[in-house]
């Protein structure tokens, strides 16, 4: 599998907004679900394109990871989008198994408030 880069925009991509890290939106390119929020440098942005798995940046561990390397539930990168202010991207996905480390589909599935 090879992504198809847009070098101009990848070099938009501000990093510096957010000392060194972008938040990712993950949705699932099926369900059109967002699975799950991670974060990226410009290490795992380029790792994720050079592989076409998605790879963030733990900050907890301060270091790169690729998504279900352990677990399985890997996730093939279909597209990345950035924002109109070039500080937050979306990864389309391809989710094998689960997002969540809970187990479950999505990382969003407890309901603070809805609609009466």
């Amino acid at each position: 599998m090879k992504i198809k880069v847009n070098g101009e925009i990848l070099e938009q991509i501000d990093f510096e907004k957010g000392n060194g890290l972008v938040p990712v939106v993950v949705q699932d390119e099926t369900t059109k679900d967002v699975l799950m929020v991670a974060y990226a440098n410009r290490d795992a942005i380029d790792k994720t394109i050079e592989t076409g798995y998605a790879h963030y940046y733990s900050r907890s561990r301060n270091k790169l990871w690729k998504k279900g390397e352990t677990s399985g539930n890997l996730q093939r990168v279909k597209k990345i989008l950035l924002d109109c202010d070039g500080d937050t991207v979306i990864y389309i996905v391809e989710q094998n198994g689960v997002a969540c480390h809970t187990g479950r589909w999505s990382c969003f599935f407890r309901t603070v408030a809805t609609e009466e």
